[in-house]
């Protein structure tokens, strides 16, 4: 079954010459191979205010590009988020898109008890894909990938995302070899659509 495919290019440079500017590329073109549309949103490239206080979150005006980049979002039955692991985490743009993004109104409603929200992007499924300097199974199961998780529990289902499926690229800056292997299973991952 053919699926609606938006992926959110998080890397924070917009030069889109990094690894991930390239995984993005090599998903896309397996999923348009496996018969997918495909939609791609470039966060380094997107004009938006850094969120300050629980009211704009709640009740603010979205700024134009965030509106643009919700309507994708509406669309889209599988989202991929690519980023690099930057202090642990992910970068702090990134972060700042995913809060103005994925507001009440649009992602959550609005509680009718305090800490109560309806999650309104249920149905949609997510792949992030995360690349970093360390070797993934020392992030994995040193770090116990801490801010993977709460991207997967505190964001994404959170909204209703699910299911949620992880590709973590240790070694990123390391050998051609093994960045084309990777390249590899990220194309066979769009052509798949998950």
């Amino acid at each position: 079954m053919s699926k609606h495919i938006l992926i959110i290019q998080g890397h924070p440079d917009p030069d889109g010459v990094h690894y991930g500017h390239a995984l993005a590329a090599a998903y896309a073109e397996g999923a348009r191979d496996g018969g997918h549309a495909v939609e791609t949103l470039s966060v380094a490239t997107l004009d938006f205010p850094i969120l300050r206080t629980q009211a704009q979150w709640m009740d603010g005006d979205p700024a134009a590009d965030i509106l643009k980049a919700q309507q994708a979002i509406a669309r889209a039955d599988h989202l991929v988020i690519i980023y690099p692991l930057w202090l642990g985490a992910m970068p702090a743009l990134l972060k700042g898109f995913l809060e103005q993004t994925l507001r009440p109104g649009f992602a959550v409603g609005h509680p009718d008890k305090p800490g109560q929200y309806a999650k309104l992007l249920q149905g949609k499924s997510a792949r992030i894909v995360v690349t970093m300097g360390m070797p993934a199974f020392v992030y994995r199961w040193f770090f116990r990938a801490h801010s993977l998780k709460s991207l997967e529990r505190n964001i994404l289902k959170f909204c209703g995302i699910k299911p949620i499926r992880e590709s973590l690229i240790g070694m990123a800056e390391g050998k051609p070899a093994h960045r084309e292997n990777w390249l590899g299973k990220i194309r066979a991952l769009g052509r798949a659509g998950v």
